[in-house]
């Protein structure tokens, strides 16, 4: 009998992002706490991996910051997607970049094949693909068993359970 698989990767929506991202600026254009502060929120550069927000003060941009947070979180994403830095100085507003992760590092994957191996069902292995894993078994339930491991741990990346056969 063949193996059973499944890819564990790390994607991001990107429509549900821009869906996130167009509330947010909806919001902060119709709140009362957001007048008069030029407070802003934009994809930057053309890469779109990199989102920039812009306000008058530190604190109205981590306020931007926080709005953006709870639509992803209502769009049913991970806030783990998100990286954001320090508001910084920038003539006269302050301007916070978030980049969005994707993809599962060597580090993260070199750290998901361990925990597989030292925690797992025996039997299970993993294979480090580029930025995703490849987990195979002869038993499915093995593979389920992975899935909740993984989903019980708090890894700091998101992680989705893709091509299960």
């Amino acid at each position: 009998m063949a193996d059973s698989s499944f890819d564990i990767v790390s994607k991001i929506d990107r429509q549900e992002v821009d869906n996130a991202l167009n509330q947010t600026v909806k919001e902060i254009g119709h709140r009362f706490d957001f007048k008069g502060t030029g407070a802003s929120i934009s994809w930057s550069g053309a890469g779109q991996n990199v989102i920039e927000i812009k306000a008058n003060s530190e604190e109205r941009a981590g306020a931007a910051l926080d709005v953006f947070k709870e639509k992803v979180v209502k769009r049913g994403l991970s806030l783990k997607i998100l990286d954001a830095g320090e508001p910084k100085l920038s003539g006269k507003e302050y301007r916070m970049l978030v980049s969005l992760k994707e993809g599962i590092d060597q580090e993260n994957a070199k750290k998901i094949s361990k925990l597989i191996r030292d925690e797992g069902p025996k039997g299970v292995k993993a294979q480090i693909q580029g930025e995703e894993l490849r987990v195979s078994s002869k038993k499915k339930d093995d593979l389920q068993d992975v899935i909740a491991l993984l989903k019980g741990k708090d890894l700091d990346i998101a992680l989705q359970f893709v091509n299960y056969r």
